[in-house]
């Protein structure tokens, strides 16, 4: 996979086949929130993304309060968006269900 910058059409497409994912305004990012039922459901969350973040060499922006779970993806190496960030983004859509 590689950390190559990618122009706003690649963001585009890529972004079209997430959901939930939203481009950052001002920023080359995206973010969702996700929503648990309980704190362990997001805690457990998180700690399945963390090992699929550590494969990947890649690792989340993320803020948990309670039952939610903020997530920021942007390749700071890159200055933008990498094809790493909507692969981590679709693994974490799967871990949550």
């Amino acid at each position: 996979m590689t950390r190559e910058k990618l122009d706003d059409a690649a963001i585009a497409e890529a972004l079209a086949g997430l959901d939930g994912w939203e481009h950052e305004d001002g920023r080359e990012a995206i973010t969702k929130t996700f929503t648990f039922r309980n704190f362990s459901e997001a805690f457990g969350f998180m700690a399945r993304c963390a090992l699929a973040a550590e494969k990947l060499d890649h690792h989340p922006e993320w803020l948990n309060v309670y039952r939610t779970v903020e997530v920021t993806l942007s390749s700071h190496d890159a200055g933008g968006l990498t094809e790493l960030d909507f692969e981590l983004a679709r693994r974490m859509d799967k871990i949550a269900g």
